[in-house]
């Protein structure tokens, strides 16, 4: 059986981003920005994705990467339109463009891996009955996104997640944004949602923001700052984030190191369009400034 450091599951996103007046086609997901992180971490990555045969050239750049891919065929690619009105706000609009349907368990591959990383973008792209076949192959990895949002009229919106209680059990290391932490316990302090979201199982609980992250692990809070000069590369900033995090501590580094680099590895991101594509050397220079 192929054994992974990290299997990566989710949907690539065909996108698009409109900033202002600019606007620009764009490959997406978690499985994208945070799968290309782990890879150029030096962790050996497998990535599982749903996607229509026509648009397989996005795999491309995964497999640049050393990634090796498993798509399942599907009718249609999911794809986003991310509007932001103000190039340098953090709000943005998120519209549907496609959806490659609902993940099966069949769908996961007969691989072995270290860690599960399911990062969702869409709503309806997992169910419970699929992360608890994940959770049984090994330990779990959940960015929450496409759980929480909805799709209301043509807009995909952040909201509840009805089955969280019976998911969040199942998961090792959970990320969050502060909009989805708040949706999730009610808590306006992240630090008091984190803590929240901690008591429902997760071993680990990371929570995005405008200015930083917050981790909580084994009931230690850790804060570290995002300090980048634009926001040129705003898309794909809490896959980053998540991934840059979860391989650090995959590495053997405690949680106050891995978040510390995790901020670093984001600040320069969020300063460029795409994925991560830097030297890891340029991170560990401004690891020390910040």
């Amino acid at each position: 059986m192929p054994s992974y450091d990290v299997v990566a599951i989710g949907h690539l996103d065909k996108g698009r981003i409109v900033r202002g007046h600019e606007a620009r086609q764009a490959i997406g997901g978690a499985v994208y920005y945070g799968g290309i992180v782990l890879a150029r971490l030096g962790l050996k990555v497998a990535a599982v994705t749903r996607i229509a045969k026509r648009d397989a050239w996005m795999l491309q750049e995964l497999r640049s990467f050393g990634i090796e891919v498993f798509p399942v065929w599907t009718p249609e690619t999911t794809g986003i339109e991310n509007i932001h009105p103000d190039p340098d706000s953090d709000l943005r609009i998120c519209r549907p463009l496609g959806f490659a349907g609902t993940f099966q368990v069949g769908d996961i591959p007969d691989v072995a891996a270290r860690l599960f990383y399911v990062g969702t973008i869409f709503a309806d792209e997992v169910d419970l009955p699929f992360l608890q076949a994940v959770a049984e192959r090994g330990p779990v990895a959940l960015d929450a996104q496409g759980c929480l949002r909805v799709l209301r009229g043509d807009e995909l919106v952040t909201d509840g997640w009805p089955w969280a209680r019976e998911a969040l059990p199942l998961v090792r290391y959970l990320k969050v944004d502060d909009r989805e932490a708040r949706a999730l316990t009610g808590e306006e302090e992240l630090e008091e949602a984190a803590r929240d979201l901690a008591r429902q199982g997760p071993a680990e609980v990371v929570v995005t923001h405008n200015a930083g992250v917050v981790v909580l692990a084994d009931g230690e809070l850790y804060r570290a700052p995002f300090r980048p000069r634009t926001l040129a590369g705003r898309t794909g900033r809490g896959d980053t984030c998540f991934s840059a995090y979860i391989g650090r501590r995959l590495l053997g580094e405690p949680p106050a190191q891995a978040i510390g680099f995790a901020a670093a590895l984001t600040t320069l991101k969020l300063e460029r369009p795409g994925p991560f594509r830097g030297p890891l050397d340029e991170v560990h220079r401004l690891l020390t400034a910040l």
